[in-house]
């Protein structure tokens, strides 16, 4: 294995305080009440749409969803950087993962244009594919950008581990065929990843990279001895 793609928000990228303030300036907007960053904590992993159905009061039409995204866009572009940065030891992890001769990707549900420039003003010392929602290219869970990242850096599915921090990327690697990692310093708790049947965790990037040496150096079995990964399901790769 010699190639990682990540996931960004909630995984390589701390961008709650960020989300939160974008989405609560639109529910002042429309005249709804705020939600905390807890909340929001839960809502997001699955796009703006989804984020902004689960903040609304309940019954709010499909139409005032649909004014409600270009006001987010607007505010989350001018602020998208106010608290926004890499979790503490992510770029250590990717300089590590660099030396020892590693491919990576990052994949987000995040429009395209965004995600690049996400990447090239963090990342792009270390990161050579940066793939986001476009035209033609299907939203996680479908594996599209996973097998876009793919495609750009000439990895095969055998060379490749996912890491992620939520249910839909663990749902994203099992639809692309591919082992993965699920952080928890995201979005998500242990507890409700393991209800959904994720079986590998790392506490901190330097965890991250043990375990990411340790299916590299020893495979499947390696991975089985240290978490007791899912023989069915890492067989699907």
């Amino acid at each position: 294995m010699n190639t990682i793609i990540f996931d960004m928000d909630g995984t390589v990228l701390d961008t709650l305080e960020d989300l939160t303030a974008s989405v609560n300036h639109v529910l002042s907007a429309f005249g709804m009440p705020a939600r905390t960053k807890e909340e929001y904590r839960r809502f997001f992993g699955n796009g703006i749409r989804y984020a902004l159905e689960c903040a609304v009061p309940k019954g709010t039409s499909g139409d005032v969803i649909d004014r409600m995204i270009p006001l987010f866009r607007e505010h989350y572009d001018e602020h998208c950087l106010d608290s926004t940065g890499p979790y503490d030891g992510i770029l250590e992890l990717m300089g590590s993962l660099k030396d020892r001769g590693y491919r990576m990707a990052i994949v987000s549900n995040k429009i395209d244009s965004a995600v690049k420039e996400l990447n090239r003003r963090f990342f792009s010392a270390y990161v050579d594919a940066a793939i986001g929602e476009s035209s033609g290219i299907r939203r996680k869970p479908a594996p599209d950008t996973v097998f876009k990242a793919m495609e750009k850096l000439g990895s095969s599915k055998e060379e490749c581990i996912y890491v992620g921090d939520s249910e839909v990327d663990y749902q994203t690697a099992i639809n692309a065929g591919i082992p993965s990692i699920s952080v928890l310093w995201g979005f998500r708790d242990r507890e409700f990843l393991e209800k959904i049947g994720a079986k590998v965790f790392a506490n901190t990037p330097g965890e991250l990279l043990d375990i990411i040496i340790d299916m590299d150096l020893n495979g499947s079995e390696g991975v089985l001895k240290l978490v007791d990964f899912d023989r069915q399901w890492l067989g699907a790769n």
